[in-house]
Order: C-alpha cells, then sequence, then structure tokens
C-alpha cells in the first residue's frame, strides 16, 4: 500500500534542494528513519531522485542484527540498494577512551561518509526532528557549550541533510501509524545510562508540564542564534586573515592582534583556529575556550593547554595551535670533527676548518684561537643550568636568560646546540659566541665554523 500524501510529505518536498540526484538515507530501523525513507520515496518518485539507504549495526545490543535484517527486508520490499555494515562500537569507545555516544556518533558518521562519497550522493538524509533538537540543546547546555554550542543541528550542514527537523515526534508518529508502517523499537533508548536518554526521561516532561510548546520555544531560540552565529561565521572568515601569522606547522594567530579583538569575536576566533587545525569542532566546550583565554590574556609569555585533539599554545606574541605537542628533541652529545663537516639533528650541518687568515664572523659563523681550546670539542643540547660568557659583556649569564631576553620559544630551545670545550661553552649554535679564545694578530691556526 503506498502511504498517503501528508504535511510531513510536503515539508520534505519543500526542504528538498535544488539540483539533487541521489540521496543516501540513513535507516536505523526505528520509527523515525522508516518515515523519512517513506516521505523521502513518496517525494523522489516525483523528481527522479534516486534514493539509496544505509544501516549499520552498533554491536551494542544482542538484537541489533535483527534491526540489520529488518532494514534488509524494508529495503528489498521498497526495491531500494541497501548498504549494511556492522561495526563494534563498544570496542572503539575503549580504544579511543570515548563514551559509547561519542564512538557511536564517530562510527556511523564515517560510514556514512564512506558509502556517500562510494555511490557519489548529493545527500546523506538524517532522521533528526524537533524533539531531538530540543535534547540537543539541553544536553548542550548541560555539558557547558557557549552560544556557538548551542546553534546545534542545523536542517543543512554539507552533505548532511535533516527534512523532518521542523516535525514534531508526534507528527512522525501520526504518519507511521495511519500509513500501518512497521519499525523496531530500540532497546538502548530506555537506557538512562546515556545522557540524551536521562534528559528524554526525565528533563522533558518537566519542562512539558512547565510549559507545553517548550519544544516550539527552543527551535526559535535555536533559530536565533544559528541567524546571529552565521553572520559572526561570515565575519570571523573575513577577518581571520588579519591576525593570522602563519600555518606552515599548525596555525599561528597575533596575540596583539587578538587582544584588540572583542571578547565575543576573539572566542568565535579560538573556534575557528581550532576547526582548521582538527577539522571539527567535537568535544570542545566553552571551558575549552576559556583556557585559550586564559593564556592569551595571562602574565606567563610560554605557556600551553592540552584540549581534546588540540594543544594550543602561547609563545610570546603569537598563539600557536596544533593537534598535538611537537615531538621532543632526541638528546645530542658527538664530538666535532675538525676539519670535517657534522651533521645535526635539525638536518643542519656544521663545518669546521682550519685557516690562517681570520674571515669573520656573522650569526652563524665563529672564530677561534684553535691552540686555546681544550680538545675534544663537542656538540650537545642545551641545559638547565647552562651558564656561559657572552662575548661583549662582562661576567657570565644563564642562557635560560639569553634565551628568554631574545624570546627564543621553548621548541626552538630544544632545537638549540651549544659547543663546548670541556666543561666551557664556546658558542651558542647559530645565536652568539663567547668571550673565550678570541682571534688576534698572535692566534695562529683560527678553528673557523660555519653553520650550514
Amino acid at each position: 500500500m503506498s502511504p498517503k500524501s501528508s504535511a510531513l510529505t510536503q515539508m520534505v518536498a519543500d526542504a528538498l534542494p535544488d539540483d539533487v540526484s541521489r540521496i543516501l538515507v540513513a535507516v536505523s530501523g526505528g520509527v523515525d528513519s522508516v518515515v523519512l525513507l517513506y516521505t523521502l520515496r513518496q517525494v523522489a518518485a516525483g523528481v527522479g531522485i534516486d534514493l539509496q539507504v544505509a544501516h549499520l549495526d552498533h554491536q551494542m545490543r544482542p538484537e541489533s542484527g535483527s534491526d540489520a535484517d529488518f532494514v534488509a527486508k524494508l529495503c528489498a520490499d521498497l526495491s531500494l540498494p541497501c548498504h549494511l555494515q556492522s561495526r563494534d562500537v563498544p570496542a572503539l569507545a575503549q580504544q579511543q577512551k570515548q563514551s559509547l555516544e561519542m564512538a557511536g556518533r564517530q562510527a556511523r558518521k564515517e560510514f556514512l561518509s564512506e558509502i556517500a562519497a562510494k555511490i557519489a550522493a548529493d545527500l546523506i538524509a538524517l532522521a533528526h526532528h524537533r524533539d531531538d533538537q530540543a535534547e540537543t540543546f539541553i544536553m548542550r547546555l548541560v555539558r557547558g557549550s557557549g552560544p556557538s554550542g548551542l546553534v546545534c543541528m542545523r536542517s543543512r550542514q554539507g552533505l548532511w541533510w535533516r527534512p523532518l527537523l521542523e516535525s514534531r515526534r508526534e507528527q512522525i508518529l501520526d504518519y507511521a501509524r495511519q500509513n500501518r508502517l512497521r519499525w523496531v523499537e530500540d532497546g538502548s533508548n530506555l537506557d538512562t545510562a546515556f545522557l540524551r536518554n536521562r534528559i528524554r526521561a526525565q528533563v522533558m516532561p518537566q519542562l512539558r508540564e512547565m510549559n507545553p510548546q517548550y519544544g516550539a520555544r527552543i527551535a526559535e531560540t535555536v533559530h536565533q542564534l544559528q541567524t546571529e552565529e552565521a553572520y559572526w561565521q561570515e565575519l570571523v572568515v573575513a577577518r581571520f586573515p588579519d591576525f593570522q601569522l602563519s600555518s606552515t606547522d599548525g596555525l599561528r594567530l597575533s596575540r596583539p592582534a587578538l587582544l584588540e579583538l572583542h571578547p565575543a569575536f576573539r572566542f568565535r576566533a579560538y573556534r575557528e583556529a581550532l576547526r582548521q587545525v582538527r577539522g571539527d569542532l567535537q568535544k570542545i566546550t566553552a571551558l575549552h575556550l576559556q583556557a585559550i583565554e586564559k593564556i592569551l590574556s595571562g602574565p606567563r609569555s610560554q605557556v600551553e593547554v592540552d584540549l581534546p585533539d588540540a594543544w594550543v599554545a602561547r609563545r610570546y606574541e603569537s598563539l600557536w595551535f596544533r593537534t598535538a605537542a611537537p615531538l621532543p628533541v632526541l638528546p645530542v652529545d658527538l664530538e666535532l670533527s675538525v676539519p670535517g663537516e657534522s651533521i645535526l639533528p635539525n638536518g643542519r650541518v656544521l663545518r669546521a676548518s682550519l685557516q690562517d687568515e681570520q674571515e669573520g664572523e656573522s650569526k652563524n659563523v665563529a672564530e677561534f684561537a684553535f691552540n686555546q681550546l681544550n680538545q675534544p670539542l663537542r656538540i650537545r643540547n642545551w641545559q638547565a643550568g647552562d651558564r656561559f660568557a657572552p662575548q661583549g659583556l662582562s661576567g657570565h649569564k644563564k642562557l635560560k636568560r639569553l634565551f628568554s631576553d631574545n624570546h627564543v620559544e621553548l621548541e626552538e630551545r630544544t632545537r638549540t646546540f651549544i659547543l663546548v670545550a670541556g666543561e666551557t661553552i664556546l658558542w651558542i649554535v647559530g645565536m652568539r659566541r663567547s668571550s673565550h679564545a678570541p682571534v688576534c694578530s698572535e692566534t695562529g691556526k683560527i678553528l673557523r665554523l660555519e653553520l650550514i
């Protein structure tokens, strides 16, 4: 029996974007996704759109295999292609140290994206409705989302399409009953171990008592937030190059430029930087953005914070975003070949030669009176507590203070090597030489060192 046309069918037809030829429909077997499939089938038949179905077995319930069988039979009855797959979501959650909800969402997103790419789908249709939107709003509010996070689900985000997002669950149930549709009940929807289920079972009934129109009111609030967020996003994208310093190793933003922004703009700039580095904003909350704000405006010139799938550091006047902290440099302690070339771990070469005439020094070139140097000469990493006598200054200076005075970042310090003769530091390679063993007219052989 063909389903009757209804307001729900018209809602889906009105939401259908132009120039769509193939849609992948995510069908769990529950009433929402079954109704979505039937309404889409009615609409697609009239405009020549190819529908295909995808179902992922999460292996979270003993009966989940029978849900897959139900979807397969439904697709066979409707003569629709069906893509089935099974993934061990509990194992994935344990491996990735995620909640079952998060692991299931990620697995489902990856699965649907893979199938959509395989069949060249123009859209991936999801069965979320207005009640889901209200639950998502409350859930994000509880978890600590800011205004940007409270935007919740959009009806269209790239390939992802939610044609039922404006409909009430009661409308969906009415359609299913009127058309005598069959579906399966997911027992996990009653498990209050999941936050969404607790909100659905405990919070939503109380909101309904206080205001029977709570769903419509939340939907209106979300629409307003979405409108304002779209405006903010346009501004952020347009202005982002103004405070971006580089994108060669993660992303660097200018601290002075960020501090000139209004905090509302600045927090959205953090979100955009995280989105560019991570690819998405999953698990990022208002607390994480506040942590970034704290290191940006705090007194410490070099400080970092670990975020979910991201690392953010202040390095003097820049804010550095990466997916993870830079790897530490391995310890180095090697004898300098004189004459000869020594390959440093950073890929550069330290060339040593013995000469009779002085040629002059620069940042990357140093010359020493060879007969005043205790052998052998060694190259090693900088170590905490190192002190040396800088050329042109009286007394000794801690290398840590030298690095600080010259705004040398922590990562660069670990990649900075020093040349020593015994315990005496001769040269902070590529930065500054010591006052030891200066070249003069009576020097004799001159050791010339060039950082290449």
